[in-house]
């Protein structure tokens, strides 16, 4: 990874607070409201906004019916979608001036998405269209601020948001060009940015990848050294179980950045995996709260860990497991050397790791090239494979010195089919893989063991 430390922006001597709102916090005009009611407090501030929610799913839609040659098809959901913009300008704004502002304004960024229907479409067409979800919703809401008399600004994600070459964020190119923008753009109280969207290094508009706004605003953050990075979305923190399929469950309310980091890969929906790391580096806290509810605690995610204390339990579905079993493995030198680059080979990242004296097994959650890892595997032995597996995994701080809870944990899955155990890669996670028919029963079995 390119990621580096960043050198602080000298704009002001003033610390600034990175705010994040997902979809759902900017879904509607009355949600739009209540967002500028918490940001308008005199404080100043980056806020990154997402797309408001669905969009992007209607312009996946849209791009996939221009794809296919189905210009009315396509032409058909953008009206549609435009339709859903009007009125929610028409509910935002109540002075004649800005609401015809913010008509022209959707207006010209409809007839853009238009124009692609008279041209060939390719994938770079689509990335531009993507990104005209988060342009929607901070140029309106932008606007919106500006009739509340509000002093701010709109600082354009794709003139300082880049990634390099292997699609990893440009670190050095972020922090200088986010500096350039902010500079420019002196004596503003909020600045609101797009989250999500972003250039490569061919200066095509490209995206970080579903989530992305999560990524956006801890690179923000980290880019001008920033007091708090805030993540708001309508759940009050993460909580210590999945509450769709666990009653009862509360949130966390202090987490270790490892802790999070684990909790968010293996299957904690508020919070993007890759939102953590920029912020552990700059050793930036990180806040989960609730736009429905401002006043939650919520979490916080920083150097601090509750020690001995088992925090949360998380899932990831669509996990597959593949077993290799040689004979041959025994004292063979190289052998998961020669496994490992098999799956590098088709860029399909592993999950879970155990290994015996004939065997290994590991598990992934990509299996696009699934037949292709099988044939080639088949060469060093025989290859079992089960899909519709889930990991379940154990949070918490669990150094191997501490003694018991390993067993507490294992005890409370006596009744379930465990097909892979992983623990000791590191001191906050313990890992295990089971049938996604066991996960609600696995779930809850773990929290009346662990939490009640």
């Amino acid at each position: 990874m390119s990621l580096v430390l960043f050198c602080p922006i000298t704009i002001n001597t003033k610390e600034m607070k990175v705010l994040k709102f997902g979809g759902t916090s900017v879904g509607s005009a009355a949600r739009m409201k209540d967002v500028a009611k918490l940001i308008c407090d005199g404080e100043q501030k980056i806020v990154v906004l997402s797309a408001m929610s669905g969009t992007t799913n209607s312009l996946i839609e849209i791009s996939d019916y221009l794809y296919k040659s189905n210009i009315s098809g396509g032409l058909e959901k953008i009206n549609a979608l435009e339709e859903k913009y009007v009125d929610v300008i028409d509910e935002l704004f109540t002075t004649p001036e800005f609401k015809s502002e913010a008509h022209f304004l959707i207006k010209t960024l409809f007839e853009y998405l238009r124009s692609f229907s008279k041209s060939v479409f390719t994938l770079f067409e689509e990335k531009a269209i993507l990104a005209q979800g988060e342009l929607l919703s901070t140029t309106i809401f932008q606007l919106y601020l500006n009739e509340l008399g509000e002093k701010s600004a709109l600082l354009p994600a794709l003139e300082f948001m880049r990634i390099d070459k292997n699609a990893e964020p440009d670190t050095n190119f972020i922090a200088e060009n986010l500096a350039k923008q902010l500079s420019e753009q002196q004596g503003n109280t909020i600045y609101i940015t797009q989250g999500f969207i972003c250039r490569n290094i061919y200066g095509e508009i490209d995206n970080l990848q579903r989530g992305g706004s999560d990524y956006s605003a801890s690179l923000i953050g980290a880019a001008v050294k920033a007091q708090e990075i805030q993540i708001w979305t309508d759940i009050d923190g993460m909580h210590n179980n999945d509450p769709r399929f666990v009653e009862g469950t509360q949130p966390v309310p202090v987490l270790h950045f490892e802790e999070a980091a684990e909790l968010a890969y293996f299957g904690a929906k508020i919070l993007h995996p890759t939102c953590i790391l920029p912020a552990k580096l700059n050793n930036i806290p990180v806040r989960l709260l609730n736009t429905m509810d401002p006043t939650a605690h919520g979490t916080l995610i920083s150097t601090q860990s509750k020690k001995g204390k088992i925090e949360a339990v998380a899932a990831k579905d669509g996990i597959t497991a593949i077993k290799i079993k040689s004979g041959r493995m025994l004292l063979a030198h190289g052998f998961l050397r020669k496994v490992f680059e098999i799956f590098e080979s088709y860029q399909t990242p592993i999950d879970m790791v155990t290994t015996s004296e004939v065997g290994v097994s590991v598990s992934i959650d990509n299996s696009k090239r699934l037949e292709e890892i099988v044939n080639d595997l088949k060469k060093f032995g025989t290859v079992t494979v089960d899909k519709e597996m889930v990991i379940i995994c154990v949070v918490g701080d669990m150094p191997f010195e501490n003694v018991g809870f390993q067993a507490k944990v294992v005890s409370a899955l006596s009744e379930i089919p465990v097909r892979m155990i992983s623990y000791g890669g590191s001191n906050y996670n313990i890992s295990f893989l089971i049938k996604s028919e066991d996960k609600k029963r696995a779930l809850n079995a773990l929290s009346a063991a662990l939490f009640n």
